[in-house]
Protein backbone atom coordinates (compact mmCIF):
# COMPACT_ATOMS: atom_id res chain seq x y z
CA UNK A 1 0.00 0.00 0.00
CA UNK A 2 2.71 2.45 0.83
CA UNK A 3 4.28 2.05 -2.35
CA UNK A 4 1.19 2.43 -4.10
CA UNK A 5 0.67 5.42 -2.24
CA UNK A 6 3.91 7.02 -3.45
CA UNK A 7 3.65 6.24 -7.09
CA UNK A 8 0.83 8.00 -7.09
CA UNK A 9 1.94 10.85 -5.29
CA UNK A 10 4.98 10.80 -7.19
CA UNK A 11 2.75 11.13 -10.43
CA UNK A 12 0.68 13.97 -9.26
CA UNK A 13 3.78 15.87 -8.39
CA UNK A 14 5.13 15.19 -11.69
CA UNK A 15 2.05 16.27 -13.44
CA UNK A 16 2.13 19.75 -11.31
CA UNK A 17 5.43 20.19 -12.26
CA UNK A 18 4.71 19.64 -16.05
CA UNK A 19 2.20 22.52 -15.54
CA UNK A 20 3.85 24.92 -13.98
CA UNK A 21 6.57 25.21 -15.96
CA UNK A 22 5.07 26.76 -18.91
CA UNK A 23 2.96 28.60 -16.78
CA UNK A 24 3.20 32.31 -17.33
CA UNK A 25 5.86 34.47 -19.46
CA UNK A 26 9.61 35.49 -18.45
CA UNK A 27 10.64 39.42 -17.52
CA UNK A 28 12.35 39.30 -21.32
CA UNK A 29 8.72 38.14 -22.51
CA UNK A 30 6.69 40.36 -20.52
CA UNK A 31 9.70 43.18 -21.69
CA UNK A 32 8.83 42.99 -25.32
CA UNK A 33 5.09 43.00 -24.39
CA UNK A 34 5.28 45.96 -22.80
CA UNK A 35 7.48 47.50 -25.61
CA UNK A 36 4.85 46.20 -28.47
CA UNK A 37 1.74 47.92 -26.23
CA UNK A 38 3.88 51.36 -25.86
CA UNK A 39 4.50 50.92 -29.41
CA UNK A 40 0.55 50.11 -30.37
CA UNK A 41 -0.21 53.30 -27.88
CA UNK A 42 1.96 56.06 -29.36
CA UNK A 43 0.85 54.61 -33.61
CA UNK A 44 -2.65 54.93 -32.14
CA UNK A 45 -2.10 58.42 -30.61
CA UNK A 46 -0.51 59.77 -33.52
CA UNK A 47 -3.86 58.37 -35.81
CA UNK A 48 -6.41 59.91 -33.52
CA UNK A 49 -4.68 63.42 -32.94
CA UNK A 50 -4.06 63.85 -36.65
CA UNK A 51 -6.18 66.58 -38.57
CA UNK A 52 -8.56 64.75 -40.31
CA UNK A 53 -9.21 61.73 -37.68
CA UNK A 54 -9.19 64.46 -34.98
CA UNK A 55 -11.42 67.00 -37.62
CA UNK A 56 -13.56 63.69 -38.03
CA UNK A 57 -14.05 63.12 -34.09
CA UNK A 58 -14.76 66.29 -33.51
CA UNK A 59 -17.57 66.48 -36.05
CA UNK A 60 -19.23 63.16 -34.43
CA UNK A 61 -18.97 64.85 -31.01
CA UNK A 62 -20.79 67.81 -32.22
CA UNK A 63 -23.52 66.22 -33.73
CA UNK A 64 -24.55 64.00 -30.87
CA UNK A 65 -24.25 67.10 -28.30
CA UNK A 66 -26.53 69.01 -31.06
CA UNK A 67 -28.98 66.02 -31.42
CA UNK A 68 -32.30 66.47 -29.99
CA UNK A 69 -34.12 63.78 -27.50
Amino acid sequence: MYQAVRARLRALVCKVRAVRRDAGMVTSEYAMGIVAAVAFAVVLYKVVTSGPVSTALRNIVQQALDGRM
